[in-house]
């Protein structure tokens, strides 16, 4: 069936990783896209207050919407008024807000592949089409402008990612530039994914907001500010769909807990605490594609940003998700299997996340290192 929704597998290898540290075992978590640094010291210290002094009701907070709107005048020279951000429980909401009120039931949404698993699972959930384009190490695993001119006929979305995952690549101002004409031309609404942002070891990533005024952009305060468990995104709409997405938005979730958005604001001003943790994954990234390739683990994909190593594994496995979970039950370390992102390819690909701690990613290169002769 074009609707069936297929299970997040590393959800599997993490309750089963769970599992294994209650009965005892050492477990390391490379398995999930989450920093394990916990949130800036002043994120804490204003919730603390926040829980003493504000009741918590429903809130969608005017003084948050207002910084993120300084955020993308200062981070890409663009200037969008406070009332086109609508604030989420995180990016997953935020991308179902956004397919829902940008397209009917039947759309066809084109994306990558690999590509992050709830695109193509959100898309067919709502009963419309994925599209998937295959991208390989040609196109750096990432969407093209050539790639969306060829397809016939016309999608009536795309979703872009950039940083990507599982890959980590990162699309330059040129080819969003180039993306953006080409979506423009032929009528393509562009969703872009851009959770990832600020987490880059090179080139800045650039945001689609510079190129189309009509994309829909989406983030969270998950990834860089080191907030997953706060559930706290947002979606930043045209100005003709903000009354529509407002709509939606109040039927189906309400507004994101209060508590977060205070902490939030916080958040913001916390990037000399953030901008620290982005070089501990910078040290993690240096040192894995140092070690991997000594290994034989060298067709890895160009991890320009995020926190992601995606690695070929077919020389080993045609199975990723049975390699990671010999991996994780001989050794302890926890992956994601690539079978996730890519149910074409995704068998001969797992996926380690380096947003851990420099001394963790060392038990782990040591426990692949005695574990992949065997």
């Amino acid at each position: 069936m074009q609707n069936q929704v297929q299970p997040f597998r590393a959800i599997e290898i993490s309750g089963l990783a769970r599992r294994l540290a209650t009965e005892g075992r050492s477990v390391l978590h490379m398995e999930f896209g989450q920093p394990s640094m916990g949130p800036p010291r002043k994120v804490l210290d204003v919730a603390r207050a926040a829980i003493d002094n504000d009741r918590m009701g429903y809130w969608e907070s005017p003084a948050l919407k207002e910084r993120l709107a300084a955020l993308y005048a200062d981070r890409y020279g663009v200037a969008i008024d406070p009332s086109r951000f609508l604030l989420t429980c995180g990016a997953s909401p935020a991308l179902v807000l956004a397919l829902s009120i940008c397209f009917p039931a039947g759309a066809r949404i084109a994306m990558a592949r690999p590509g992050y698993v709830a695109y193509r699972n959100t898309v067919r959930a709502l009963n419309m089409v994925p599209v998937e384009l295959p991208c390989g190490a040609e196109s750096r695993f990432q969407l093209t402008a050539e790639a969306l001119a060829a397809i016939e006929p016309a999608p009536d979305g795309v979703i872009i990612a950039s940083p990507a995952n599982p890959t980590g690549t990162i699309i330059g101002g040129d080819e969003l530039r180039a993306i953006a004409e080409v979506c423009r031309r032929r009528g393509i609404r562009i969703l872009s994914d851009e959770i990832y942002h600020a987490l880059s070891y090179g080139e800045p990533c650039r945001s689609m907001a510079e190129y189309d005024p009509d994309a829909v952009i989406i983030s969270s305060f998950s990834k860089y500010y080191c907030m997953p468990g706060w559930r706290l995104g947002w979606l930043l709409v045209p100005p003709d769909l903000v009354e529509r997405a407002w709509s939606y938005l109040g039927c189906l979730f309400l507004t994101p807990p209060t508590l977060s958005q205070h902490a939030a604001l916080a958040a913001l001003d916390a990037t000399e605490e953030l901008d620290a943790n982005v070089a501990v994954y910078a040290g993690n990234r240096a040192r894995l594609l140092e070690a991997l390739p000594q290994m034989g683990l060298r067709r890895i994909a160009p991890p320009d940003g995020a926190f992601y190593i995606y690695a070929d594994i077919g020389h080993l496995t045609d199975d990723s998700m049975g390699f990671c979970r010999k991996l994780l039950l001989d050794t302890g370390l926890a992956t994601g299997p690539g079978i996730d992102h890519d149910p074409v390819d995704g068998h001969r690909f797992f996926r380690l996340s380096f947003a851990i701690s420099a001394e963790e990613v060392e038990k782990a290169l040591q426990r692949l290192a005695d574990w992949l002769p065997r």
